[in-house]
């Protein structure tokens, strides 16, 4: 499979991503292929420190300019044709790339994805999730952003992909899926979730109910469904109070002799649930509806999610999940 890669997105920029690019193509087969896309003169600098095996499964793309996360997204990707992001973006629409993975500005990813890329027959509106941690492992929770104003359908659409990016590409079984709601109780709720809930409990077999924003971290469900509205300020305060407890634990530890030996007995534990709950071990994720395979990072990747994402690239095209969603989407024709 040959992915191309945006070397100059993210705040890491080439340091991250072309190691990431190297780790990832050690554990994947001597036939996959990373393109990097950006300033050469960086990317060959960064190329010293691989070794030479994996350097021949490496290309390089040069695109010299960068799109910044101030930028207009739709004028950025229209003026910056020489930007890793829109040439990348093109590799894969022409064919010469089977996936595009980049931590670079998000919008104009979401936007240069729908402007090159297309949809997939059927899908209204596509949609990008994220993955929080919850007392059973990750729940998916989507759309946290793509779309801030939605219809029922739109949920259910979100619903039906994350479904099949859930449990294909991350081999999930009996995937349970909820509705974000201000209780569990059906008649509860503005009138998109209220609409969007009958339409749930019609179409889906899997449909769990109504979840609260409390039950989402409990881990009820495998999957949330919500506007992006709603979604990206959720995902946002997640985001900070994860910050606030890590900082909180940071204060304790040291405060005496006794907190410091309880740390000491307690850090195993801890490794382990901060390995459960970390980001880079899923990498990023697909901006789901598109026909191809766009995977958005978070902005700070490391080159261990760099690497993760690639994987995440690499199963969406083996797993044929955008053909699972087409047909999908065929089957349910009044959708």
């Amino acid at each position: 499979m040959r992915i191309a890669l945006d070397v100059m997105g993210g705040d890491l920029g080439p340091r991250a991503t072309v190691e990431g690019a190297y780790l990832y193509l050690k554990e994947s087969p001597k036939d996959d292929h990373v393109i990097l896309v950006g300033d050469e003169v960086l990317i060959n600098e960064r190329l010293k420190h691989v070794p030479a095996k994996y350097r021949e499964r490496m290309s390089i793309v040069h695109a010299p300019d960068n799109i910044g996360m101030n930028e207009s997204p739709t004028e950025a990707f229209k003026k910056k044709t020489n930007s890793s992001m829109v040439v990348g973006l093109n590799l894969h629409a022409r064919g010469e790339a089977d996936a595009f993975v980049s931590a670079g500005h998000t919008g104009a990813q979401m936007a240069g994805s729908l402007f090159t890329l297309k949809r997939i027959a059927g899908v209204k509106r596509p949609a990008i999730g994220s993955f929080l941690p919850s007392e059973k492992g990750m729940v998916f929770l989507i759309d946290v952003g793509a779309n801030v104003d939605c219809k029922p359908i739109h949920l259910l659409q979100f619903a039906l992909m994350a479904d099949i990016f859930v449990s294909e590409v991350f081999n999930q079984k009996n995937v349970k899926i909820g509705l974000l709601s201000i209780g569990e109780e059906e008649k509860k709720g503005n009138a998109l979730t209220l609409a969007a809930h009958q339409l749930f409990k019609e179409k889906l077999d899997n449909f769990y109910g109504n979840v609260e924003g409390r039950d989402i971290l409990k881990g009820k469900t495998d999957i949330v469904v919500c506007d992006g509205f709603v979604g990206n300020a959720l995902l946002k305060m997640a985001e900070s109070v994860m910050g606030v407890i890590v900082k909180g634990i940071k204060r304790s530890i040291g405060a005496n002799l006794f907190t410091n030996i309880g740390a000491f007995l307690v850090k195993p534990a801890f490794s382990e649930l901060k390995k459960s709950y970390d980001y880079e071990e899923y990498g990023g994720v697909p901006l789901l509806g598109v026909n191809g395979i766009s995977i958005i990072c978070h902005g700070n990747s490391s080159a261990k999610a760099i690497k993760n994402a690639l994987k995440v690239a690499k199963n969406m095209g083996t797993k044929n999940v955008n053909r699972l969603i087409a047909e999908k989407l065929r089957e349910k024709e009044d959708l």
